[in-house]
């Protein structure tokens, strides 16, 4: 009796022992959810990634095209563009004054606004905007 007892109790313990199949479906799923989200994280941090690079891309043209601007005295109003390295790029200068505003004539720099902007191929745009001061007659 006693050996058919501590057998009895033996088998109950094996057979509490281990997963049931429930518990390895849900064990799973959450599995799967969490590597889903560790997916959508990553691919989220890659496009980000890209974005900051292409950014920093539009800035540096951006800042050789201001940098091989002529120098004051040859910097003309109007506007002038291209492309470098497949970014095309537009720069616009005009006085910062308005055109109806007195301008003081003894004063003899005229300032001027410079702005340049740059697309990348995808199409997204940066444009950068600083003052050159001009004199007035042209030295």
């Amino acid at each position: 009796m006693w050996l058919s007892n501590s057998r009895n109790r033996a088998m109950d313990r094996h057979a509490i022992e281990g997963f049931t199949l429930l518990e390895a479906l849900v064990a799973l799923s959450i599995v799967a959810a969490v590597l889903s989200s560790i997916g959508v994280l990553i691919a989220t941090n890659v496009r980000g990634m890209r974005s900051i690079e292409a950014h920093l891309t539009r800035l540096e043209t951006a800042r050789s095209i201001m940098t091989a601007l002529p120098d004051r005295a040859r910097l003309v109003l109007g506007t002038m563009s291209g492309e470098t390295e497949g970014h095309p790029w537009r720069v616009d200068v005009a006085p910062l004054a308005p055109s109806n505003q007195r301008v003081e004539t003894s004063n003899p720099w005229q300032p001027l606004a410079v702005a340049v902007t740059v697309r990348s191929p995808s199409g997204a745009a940066m444009q950068i905007t600083t003052v050159r001061l001009q004199r007035r007659d042209g030295r």
